[in-house]
């Protein structure tokens, strides 16, 4: 008898869930918190693989190379569309964040939650390749970090020009090869066009990523994102002083990108998105001025925020719809 109100007890008592329990879980299911995280989480991943493979090459000796840092944060990409994908849209990148919401595609007030997020991810993603390369960043040093000179390590973490590159070179060419990211993102995943096929529109675009590297990486180091390049440039600002943060380090890495991803959406809406789509269900989506498609993929952006499709009665009846 004892034991059966004992039993009873113990299985009533499991059954109730601490008050802050249930408050964490209500907080984690808003839609902007698990938005946050799951930027947070695919901009970690992506920039852990893609910093961890820079190492290898600046302090691996033969154990590492520059194809091996295009796959790194090619693949590191893909990793991140399929963690976080289907929640925020995986954009890993504060340029595609401001050019969907300048396009409308999302709220502004989701663009400080969305930059924050990938901040924070991308500044744990560089404390953690510090710590875990720590003792071969100290011996191929020899203890004395430094920005410039044959044992830097301040490249590990962030773009720096070449010597033959001026400030403003350095930011026209993050605005081109940004905008060709931009470019081909859309058309990967334009339903309306001839995108990747369903479930490897991830893949695809990792592989996006490490064409640019390798056929246009060399000015800038192609940091395309200012997520990728500001906070672990911040991070390595507390051992190596306002020397990382120079002008010339930092214009085009953080203000070419934001420019080059607006300009190659807009491209790509007046050279494609006026094409007239037609769709299996006997419908057709907007002609033009605008191109909207679900989000498929962590950089996919939608060129009109407003859309209404009319139906056709008859398969042969004429198909009518309109932007508003």
């Amino acid at each position: 008898m004892g034991s059966g109100c004992c039993f009873r007890s113990t299985r009533m008592s499991k059954m109730v869930t601490p008050p802050a329990v249930t408050r964490m879980k209500a907080v984690l299911q808003k839609e902007m918190v698990r938005e946050f995280l799951a930027e947070f989480l695919s901009t970690f991943v992506m920039m852990v693989f893609g910093l961890g493979a820079i190492a290898h090459m600046v302090l691996g000796d033969k154990m590492g190379s520059y194809l091996g840092v295009n796959l790194g944060f090619g693949f590191g990409v893909t990793m991140g569309v399929h963690m976080a994908g289907n929640i925020s849209g995986a954009h890993m990148n504060a340029a595609l964040t401001f050019t969907n919401c300048a396009l409308g595609r999302m709220s502004w007030k989701k663009f400080p939650v969305y930059v924050l997020g990938q901040f924070l991810g991308s500044f744990l993603a560089a404390a953690t390749i510090y710590c875990l390369f720590y003792t071969a960043i100290i011996d191929y040093s020899g203890g004395r970090l430094t920005v410039t000179g044959p044992t830097a390590t301040a490249n590990i973490f962030a773009t720096y020009l070449p010597d033959h590159m001026t400030l403003w070179r350095g930011f026209l060419d993050e605005v081109l090869v940004t905008g060709m990211l931009q470019l081909c993102l859309l058309a990967i995943t334009d339903k309306g066009n001839n995108p990747a096929l369903q479930g490897t529109q991830a893949l695809v675009i990792g592989i996006l990523v490490v064409i640019i590297g390798a056929s246009m990486g060399m000015n800038s180091g192609y940091a395309i994102n200012p997520s990728r390049d500001l906070p672990p440039r911040f991070f390595t600002s507390f051992g190596l002083g306002r020397q990382v943060v120079a002008p010339r380090t930092v214009v085009g890495a953080s203000g070419g990108p934001p420019l080059g991803a607006y300009l190659g959406a807009i491209i790509y809406l007046i050279f494609i998105g006026s094409s007239i789509q037609q769709e299996p269900q006997n419908h057709l989506c907007c002609p033009r001025p605008c191109l909207t498609q679900p989000m498929t993929s962590s950089l996919t952006l939608s060129l009109c925020p407003r859309q209404q499709t009319f139906k056709s009665s008859s398969p042969m009846a004429p198909v009518h719809c309109s932007c508003i």
